[in-house]
């Protein structure tokens, strides 16, 4: 619980190299996460490889701690293997369509959530990069990914080269419904995002992006409407182009 409630994002990294031994200690932690039918349909890349690394760096938007940390893994939605396996033992597999691409994407999220807290409780630092989705199709052709298998999330793991306060959160009632969704009111808005909109912080990315609420930071700078187009449709294509779109 303490290293759950203590979670940081980590854009900073030293060197040092993770014992092989230990990274597969956290690797088999994302193993034991939950999976659809126990089929397990997804699959980690790990490269420490430095060439490998500054291509994969490259299509994450530049962002430095790909580089400075000494691993970088991907999480891939895979059916793939599982089709394989079918074909193999006289089955037909019938996971082209994407229900099968949602599912394992599910699995793979699930395994690199577990991945993460393993990682942070054996002192390792860890930082998700949501790039993994704008830039798959660069991704899979550095990655050599097949048919059947996209990029979902990526995971920079090493030893923390920096010690930055915890993150805020909304609070739980603003999260939590009881029994059943209750929408929310003007005044529930107002309570829920009332500490949010008065830290410092806040006050600061306003004064920087010259806006007026923290909400025109997200909608017009942070995650604007003409990017989320483009980058729904190039990964769309991507799911499409690795065979999960079939609707026949």
């Amino acid at each position: 619980m303490d290293t759950i409630k203590n979670h940081k994002s980590i854009r900073k990294y030293k060197s040092k190299p993770i014992d092989k031994k230990l990274l597969n200690e956290i690797l088999t932690a994302g193993t034991r996460a939950s999976t659809t039918g126990n089929m397990q349909v997804y699959s980690i890349v790990v490269t420490t490889d430095e060439q490998i690394k500054t291509k994969l760096w490259e299509s994450h938007f530049k962002q430095d701690m790909v580089k400075q940390a000494p691993v970088v893994l991907t999480f891939c939605a895979d059916f793939n293997r599982f089709n394989k396996w079918c074909e193999n033992r006289e089955a037909t597999p019938g996971y082209d369509n994407f229900l099968s691409f949602y599912t394992a994407s599910i699995d793979a999220l699930l395994a690199a959530q577990n991945v993460a807290i393993a990682a942070e409780s054996k002192g390792l630092g860890i930082c998700y990069l949501g790039t993994t989705t704008y830039m798959a199709d660069a991704i899979i052709d550095i990655l050599n990914l097949p048919k059947q298998v996209v990029p979902v999330t990526t995971l920079v793991v090493g030893y923390p080269d920096e010690s930055p306060g915890l993150t805020d959160r909304l609070p739980l009632d603003g999260i939590i419904h009881n029994q059943k969704y209750s929408d929310y009111s003007p005044s529930d808005i107002n309570k829920i995002y009332y500490e949010k909109e008065n830290m410092q912080l806040t006050k600061d990315l306003l004064k920087e992006n010259n806006k007026k609420t923290l909400a025109q930071v997200f909608t017009d700078n942070r995650y604007t409407k003409k990017d989320n187009i483009i980058f729904s449709q190039k990964y769309l294509d991507v799911i499409k182009k690795q065979g999960f779109m079939n609707n026949d």
